[in-house]
């Protein structure tokens, strides 16, 4: 049972069992659910969402890997939703912004730049899983609140 909703989670409702670029698919389908947690309880709920998604995360994809021997597989992209919303506590509810912080996320989750290359190999289980999506998404926060303050 608690194998069934590990995997429900870590593939974020089976979103990562996408064929084609999961953890794209995940970060476009975070950016969607953002948006309406931003409308209804501005930051400090989104805030509170990614705190709650990162401790569920990692949780879930422990057992997730416990059972499945998967180390940080395609399918899991729990993180991703994490990261994701990290970098979008600064953006506006403009569409353009939205879109900015998709594409940074996803630039410096794939980049992974140093420390993220670092905790990406290094830190293992769930919480190596949820931590470099999290340092991508503070890397992305940082850079989209930067543009905003240039007045993009």
């Amino acid at each position: 049972m608690l194998f069934n909703i590990s995997v429900f989670l870590s593939t974020f409702a089976f979103t990562g069992r996408f064929p084609i670029a999961p953890g794209t698919v995940g970060s476009f389908i975070a950016v969607l659910l953002a948006w309406p947690i931003l409308m209804k309880f501005g930051v400090l709920g989104l805030a509170t969402a990614t705190i709650i998604i990162f401790i569920v995360g990692v949780w879930a994809v422990d057992i997730y890997q416990t059972h499945t021997g998967a180390n940080d597989g395609n399918e899991i992209v729990i993180d991703e939703v994490a990261g994701q919303w990290l970098t979008l506590l600064v953006a506006s509810l403009d569409i353009v912004h939205l879109g900015i912080g998709f594409l940074l996320f996803r630039l410096f989750d794939i980049w992974k730049p140093w420390p993220i290359c670092w905790v990406d190999f290094n830190l293992k289980g769930g919480f190596g899983v949820m931590a470099d999506d999290i340092l991508a998404g503070f890397y992305a926060l940082v850079c989209l609140w930067l543009l905003q303050q240039t007045g993009i």
